[in-house]
């Protein structure tokens, strides 16, 4: 039985964008649904449940922004990845997407090549844990990444897709120090252009999301698990 193609809606307000990434996604094999505005993207996601959602961040009725958080808060999503689409290039804007469960952002204009390498890249990220982690048990902390679960005290919490995959990678090596260039490597992948206050973003999420000190920053150097 052949698996069934990877869904992928696009959520954006302007036909000719919307028409030439479909056209790109059809041909390299994904399904593809699409939206118009914040509304209907998130009627749209609730009804297909696709595994990846590509949000322009400039739309009516809600903005992509708004959709990304509002994905965030239902468990429904908490295996979508979601690629924000901006003509908003500066630092503010992408932390706060990051912030609210962006896993990356893709510029416009779109280049249909590099947003198709930017979406493979994720894609090829989560594979390794989804297949072979096994889960990670310390003291009252239980990542399972068949699940992408976090459980604190038998309390579960949901943390963002690359929240997940770094605070799995520190926690599987617990008390080595990870370089920055490491952990931006092993998470993101080398196709995925992010910065250093990437990283910086996503454990502080971490932190605030389990309310334990368990990510200890090695000043100058990189991150360590320390729980």
């Amino acid at each position: 039985m052949e698996a069934a193609p990877i869904k992928i809606l696009i959520a954006d307000d302007e036909p000719d964008i919307v028409e030439i990434i479909s056209f790109h996604l059809i041909k390299a094999g994904f399904e593809v649904i699409t939206a118009r505005d914040g509304s209907e993207a998130i009627e749209k996601a609730k009804l297909y449940t696709p595994d990846c959602i590509l949000l322009d961040i400039m739309m009516p009725k809600r903005t992509g922004f708004e959709v990304c958080e509002y994905l965030r808060s239902n468990k429904q999503f908490d295996k979508t990845l979601i690629v924000l689409l901006t003509a908003l290039n500066d630092e503010a804007s992408h932390i706060k997407g990051l912030e609210l469960g962006g896993d990356d952002f893709v510029s416009k204009p779109i280049s249909p090549k590099v947003l198709l390498s930017r979406i493979s890249a994720l894609f090829r990220r989560i594979q390794p844990t989804n297949s072979e982690g096994k889960s990670i048990h310390i003291k009252d902390l239980v990542i399972d990444p068949s699940q992408y679960k976090t459980t604190l005290n038998g309390v579960i919490h949901v943390l963002a897709k690359k929240e997940f995959e770094l605070l799995y990678l520190l926690a599987a090596q617990s008390g080595r120090v990870f370089l920055r260039n490491e952990i931006l490597s092993q998470v993101w992948g080398n196709d995925v252009i992010v910065g250093d206050r990437t990283i910086d973003v996503h454990i502080r999420k971490i932190r605030v999301k389990l309310g334990i000190e368990c990510i200890t920053t090695v000043k100058g150097v990189g991150y360590k698990f320390d729980y």
